[in-house]
């Protein structure tokens, strides 16, 4: 069950080489002035030489020496302690790289021993279907030509594989074929796998950690720094992917029973968070509904209108999904559903395998779990039926089996469908579904078109009740798009006509055969704007090949990503075009902020731990990783914060300034006085432009934000409306700005700035500035 917050606000940062563990020791004190408690560090163990993420460890049992080792991490520490500040760090349970055979001792020994291993155990390997194939030839029938024998092991290009004892004589192919394993096509992957994997990536091979045995090999090290005291926080990447998450999950709490823990639990809309022993979520949840706040919902029919009149779509949101589902299940992850197949005997083949396909296509959630699971099963099941009901026999054969707790179908189908849900629903339909893309996010559901104040404070108020100490986040190194790109897009909303005339010209002056990914791109382009073009081109290609309709990672099409390239340079190299695309995102660009600002606040002053990604206390444009891991330029940051606490009281322009007043204020009152942030309580605005308000009372300290800042403007401002407070003195926090008599007039208040941060004169003001 949840625990009081011991971690109170965290600051992420992308450990990896080029930012290694030395580099993060330099910009503590810089954390500990913006006013965080802990850093919060992507994955520190030895990952795949050249990671840029460190999610493919290799070796569980020493820190990354290409982050420093541990001489580094030791060296972070002290200067954490220095300056106050705890650490937190990230945790990869489900899988390992293999991508680099050599890099990890484990596999490297269960591909030269097989099913003698002493590491067999450790990967979820089907045994049972020969030979363990591995992905990495090139799709041509003499690939296997390429292959050499040098040192004793086998060599295909820059690839190592091991030779078994007594193996090694004769030609290359010869050896080959004595080994345990088999080098095949990197195309039969998807179909033909025995083992499991993350997602579709073959290179991230699935661990047995629900064995105690691999368990205790690949978290001593770092359950060691958590008894030493080194660490107070353990986020836990991807539980969906695991076996027995909830049994995973009560190993780690017993281990490590005094940290911080949180999952990167991703929860569709209105699914509740299951009762395990943690902390919380990494925060998806949060920045839906906070997001959405800055969304006009009424716009949502403008937006259908737009889209189908644009890309000529005819299907819904719910038949896009089912089909990009359908497609990842049976194509992307043939694999793994060629397994389950087998686990149901008594079902014809391929029926089963259909069957479970329309299963995992028809959940509505990335996997069930106890009660819930049932609920979504039958749902799914009612579906499938209404699709497929030539498959009647067929799925009620397998349902009855995933009804049995015991069935060792049950046990992997969930792992199956969060794949299905990954690969199909973030990974493809997002890409492809661009009616309104500041609301296709990871946590989020672009058939849910904004967040009304009145659904916030009660989602607000619900997480302080239950999860008080659950992560709320604006960005992560996995979000689609930064939070200042979503907030800016979502000023559209508010002018979905004169946003409708001008990307209806723009098509038609430069269209593109994927009509759907124009109008993406088009999207993206005004709410990262200005944008480097390399930057821009990356992304296009990323997108078009996600989305798998006119181009792919598989089968790219030159054709059409060449057309798609020129659109991305007529953007800067047409001047009509350029200037227009500039002016209209400069003209956006003003209540952009104003939604940046709000959302800003409200995340980090809502109930929970609040975390920053990297660099996003200044304005940030970024686009989908790798784009998000871009070097931060902490110098700038360091300098406009001490110009900050000079006194200087920053304009809201391009410079950021301002919302990195908001951040350091906010984070500041919370670390500094967080008995202030005890409570939920909606505060109501009274008047003409009430709408146009969001407050909260956390137990002392108000936040105030603006919503539809252009509606606002348009209506005449806030004219008479007001705000009433439970105190007759406050201090805002950003202005220094003091208020007396219990009531405060929003034209007054957010005069400077388009958001607020109250609390009572005494004691508060002084500390927190």
């Amino acid at each position: 069950m949840p625990t009081t917050p011991r971690v109170g606000a965290t600051y992420r940062v992308q450990v990896r080489p080029g930012f290694d563990l030395d580099t993060t020791a330099g910009i503590t004190g810089y954390l500990a002035d913006l006013g965080v408690t802990h850093l919060y560090s992507a994955p520190l163990l030895t990952a795949t030489p050249g990671s840029a993420h460190g999610y493919d460890v290799v070796d569980h049992r020493a820190v990354n020496p290409e982050l420093g080792g541990e001489a580094g991490r030791q060296r972070l520490l002290r200067a954490l302690r220095e300056v106050g500040l705890g650490l937190v760090v990230d945790i990869v349970p489900n899988h390992a790289g293999v991508a680099v055979p050599s890099a990890n001792p484990a596999w490297w020994d269960v591909l030269r021993r097989g099913r003698d291993s002493a590491y067999a155990r450790w990967f979820d390997i089907d045994w049972r279907r020969g030979r363990l194939l591995l992905p990495v030839l090139a799709d041509t029938p003499d690939a296997l030509d390429d292959l050499k024998l040098s040192d004793g092991e086998l060599r295909y290009h820059e690839h190592r594989f091991p030779v078994a004892d007594g193996t090694g004589d004769g030609s290359p192919r010869e050896v080959h074929d004595r080994q345990h394993y088999q080098l095949v096509s990197w195309r039969r992957g998807d179909a033909e796998l025995t083992y499991r994997r993350f997602f579709a990536v073959s290179d991230l091979a699935g661990l047995r950690v629900e064995d105690p045995e691999v368990f205790a090999a690949t978290h001593d090290l770092v359950l060691a720094w958590a008894a030493a005291g080194q660490v107070d926080g353990i986020r836990v990447d991807h539980p969906d992917g695991l076996r027995d998450p909830a049994g995973y999950l009560a190993r780690l709490r017993a281990a490590a029973p005094d940290a911080w823990l949180i999952v990167e639990k991703i929860l569709e809309y209105g699914e509740e968070l299951p009762a395990w022993p943690v902390d919380g979520t990494t925060g998806y949840d949060a920045l839906a509904a906070v997001g959405g706040l800055f969304v006009d919902g009424d716009a949502e029919d403008d937006f259908t209108a737009l889209d189908t009149r644009l890309t000529g779509r005819a299907t819904s949101w719910a038949n896009l999904t089912h089909d990009t589902k359908l497609a990842a299940a049976t194509r992307l992850l043939s694999a793994e559903l060629t397994r389950l197949a087998a686990l149901a005997p008594d079902v014809e083949t391929a029926a089963a395998r259909a069957a479970l396909a329309e299963l995992a296509a028809g959940f509505a959630v990335y996997r069930g779990y106890p009660p819930e699971g049932a609920r979504h099963l039958a749902a799914a099941r009612a579906e499938a039926g209404r699709r497929r009901p030539d498959l009647t026999t067929a799925l009620d054969a397998v349902t009855r089996r995933l009804r049995d707790p015991d069935d060792e179908l049950t046990r992997r189908f969930p792992q199956f469908t969060g794949a299905v849900m990954a690969k199909g629903v973030e990974d493809t339909a997002f890409y492809r579904w661009s009616r309104f893309v500041a609301i296709n996010e990871v946590g989020g559901s672009p058939a849910h078109f904004g967040t009304p104040p009145a659904e916030f404070h009660r989602f607000a108020a619900a997480r302080h009740s239950r999860w008080p100490a659950s992560m709320t986040t604006l960005s992560t190194h996995d979000t689609k798009r930064a939070e200042d790109v979503r907030a800016r897009l979502a000023v559209l909303s508010e002018l979905p006509d004169r946003w409708a005339e001008q990307v209806t010209r723009w098509s038609a002056a430069h269209p593109l055969p994927d009509p759907a990914l124009a109008h993406l791109l088009w999207q993206c382009a005004v709410g990262a704007w200005p944008i480097e073009r390399e930057r821009l081109h990356a992304y296009a290609q990323k997108a078009a090949r996600e989305a798998s309709v006119s181009t792919s990672w598989a089968d790219p099409d030159p054709v059409f990503e060449q057309a798609m390239h020129d659109l991305v340079d007529a953007m800067y190299d047409d001047a009509v075009l350029h200037a227009e695309l500039t002016g209209f995102a400069a003209a956006v660009t003003p209540a952009g902020w104003s939604n940046s600002l709000g959302q800003k606040l409200v995340q980090l002053a809502m109930p929970g731990v609040p975390d920053t990604y990297q660099g996003t206390e200044l304005w940030d444009n970024s686009l989908v990783d790798p784009d998000n891991r871009r070097p931060v330029d902490f110098a700038v940051r360091r300098e406009l914060l001490a110009r900050l606490d000079g006194g200087w009281l920053p304009e809201v322009d391009a410079g950021g300034a301002a919302k990195l007043l908001v951040v350091s204020r906010t984070l500041r009152a919370r670390r500094d006085h967080p008995e202030l942030f005890t409570g939920y309580r909606p505060v109501p605005a009274h008047g003409p432009a009430a709408r146009h308000a969001v407050a909260f009372d956390r137990g002392g300290a108000v936040a105030v934000a603006t919503r539809l800042p252009l509606r606002l403007a348009a209506a005449g401002g806030w004219r008479d409306t007001t705000l009433s407070l439970s105190v007759n003195d406050v201090i805002d926090l950003f202005t220094g700005r003091v208020y007396a008599g219990g009531q405060v007039r929003l034209a007054d208040l957010l005069a400077s700035y388009p958001v607020a941060l109250l609390t009572p004169t005494t004691g508060s003001g002084e500390a927190a500035s």
